[in-house]
């Protein structure tokens, strides 16, 4: 089949994730025939930088050798098998590497097959546990504004992002819902890199309201990224803490994003010198090759439910693909890159690469209000005004129409609303850095160029 029979075949019978389908009759999908490294290539010969590592999950490029070679020995070995009372050496291999590496404290793994369950199943342990340690009563959770945990029930009740969830508001959980930090619009005009936090105070009050009927807090470490990339500093995280402590509540971390290396450390946690009660990870987990998630919780939390079966503690939550090993040696191999490569170390000299030349590009530019960086993840936030901060008209779907342009000029950077952002491959050459950055600045130049002359 040509290209545009393969693309009438996807437009009728495939419904694709995050769309509205009606914009595929003008902008079909481009059919990726093969990856390679930070570029995608289509049936068309044309190539793409992947500023956004395919939704966050790639870490070490497209077709990476090494996870290549030791998924494909361990499918001639074992492919899968039920994960009840039975187990297998990648499990057991990254279980203890995860316990190693993240921060002290946490002791247990439990794997999924993706971020929403992850979400889903720190949701219910935290439930559960309280029941079963006489709290009935703690049964709700709280949140933050522009949170984002995924799309299934439960994880969109925590979630905040009306995109999302307003639609499904009828099915959700009651929640109790905290002002979040938002450092580029702060309230108390504090600036994000020395301030104290104070905006911790917002949790206070709802926790000084809602102590007695909550079981746990659910936040973003460090970077809220479906809810526009909001970046915040580590005290934030530290003050969540010592609030939890205070008001017994336990605090879920959510780093399916954030984790294996994007904030700069290998979890983000670890900037505020923290450990959560539940720890979730998920997407560069597998570096972007299979679905698999973790849940890593405390002692204190799994002897709640370590007892002789009659007395019905044990935590029931399955799935078919639970403790996949193809997945497992998929993250094993990972967390061997993470190692034996030093890649933390040469994040570090990539981000501070970006982090200069991107403000060297976008700063001066009237319609962008802020370029943001933590780690390896950079933020452009387009705005009607500077000086006011002022939102560009969503209706309008500005970000959307530069990300169509930039695929012209071979760079994938599909935005969040009026936000695009950089997220590439750890792999990324300082080269590859200079021209994504330049050629997203040129589409973004260009495209107000022409609007402003009413070309677009």
């Amino acid at each position: 089949m040509n290209y545009s029979e393969l693309q009438d075949l996807d437009f009728k019978y495939i419904w694709h994730p995050c769309s509205q389908m009606k914009d595929y009759e003008t902008f079909p999908p481009i059919v990726i025939e093969r990856g390679e490294g930070i570029w995608l290539y289509d049936k068309q010969g044309n190539r793409y930088l992947d500023a956004v590592s395919s939704w966050w999950v790639n870490l070490f490029g497209h077709a990476n050798p090494r996870i290549s070679k030791a998924i494909a020995d361990q499918a001639k070995k074992l492919e899968h098998v039920i994960f009840a009372n039975f187990t297998h050496e990648p499990a057991i291999h990254v279980a203890t590497k995860l316990v190693e590496k993240t921060p002290d404290g946490l002791e247990k793994v439990f794997f999924a097959d993706n971020g929403s369950a992850a979400i889903e199943i720190a949701l219910k342990m935290s439930f559960q546990y309280r029941a079963q340690i006489g709290q009935p009563k703690k049964q709700r959770f709280l949140t933050f504004t522009n949170a984002y945990h995924g799309e299934t029930l439960g994880a969109l009740s925590v979630g905040a992002v009306d995109l999302y969830n307003k639609v499904f508001q009828p099915l959700l959980l009651n929640v109790v819902q905290a002002e979040g930090p938002n450092c580029y619009r702060c309230p108390f005009a504090e600036h994000p890199g020395t301030c104290d936090a104070p905006c911790a105070m917002f949790v206070e009050e709802q926790f000084k309201m809602h102590a007695d009927t909550l079981s746990a807090a659910i936040i973003e470490p460090l970077i809220q990224i479906a809810g526009g990339m909001n970046m915040y500093p580590p005290v934030f995280l530290k003050k969540l803490r010592t609030l939890c402590d205070q008001y017994d509540v336990h605090l879920i971390a959510d780093e399916i994003a954030v984790g294996f290396g994007r904030t700069g450390t290998l979890f983000a946690c670890e900037q505020a010198d923290i450990t959560p009660d539940f720890l979730c990870l998920s997407k560069g987990i597998t570096g972007g090759y299979l679905p698999l998630s973790a849940v890593l919780t405390t002692n204190k939390i799994y002897y709640a439910f370590y007892d002789d079966y009659g007395t019905m503690k044990a935590f029931l939550h399955s799935h078919s693909y639970s403790g996949n090993p193809l997945a497992l040696r998929a993250a094993q191999e990972v967390l061997a890159i993470f190692e034996e490569e030093q890649v933390l170390e040469k994040i570090a000299k990539k981000a501070k690469l970006l982090n200069k030349l991107a403000h060297e590009a976008f700063d001066s530019l009237p319609y962008v209000g802020e370029y943001r960086q933590t780690g390896f993840v950079g933020a452009i936030e387009l705005v009607a005004d500077k000086k006011t901060k002022a939102p560009l008209p969503s209706e309008e779907r500005i970000g959307y129409r530069i990300y169509k342009r930039a695929l012209n000029r071979g760079i994938l950077l599909r935005p969040l609303g009026n936000i695009l952002y950089f997220m590439p491959p750890y792999i990324i050459s300082e080269e590859e850095i200079e021209w994504m950055v330049n050629t997203a600045k040129e589409e973004i130049v260009e495209f107000f160029k022409k609007k402003k002359v009413g070309i677009i």
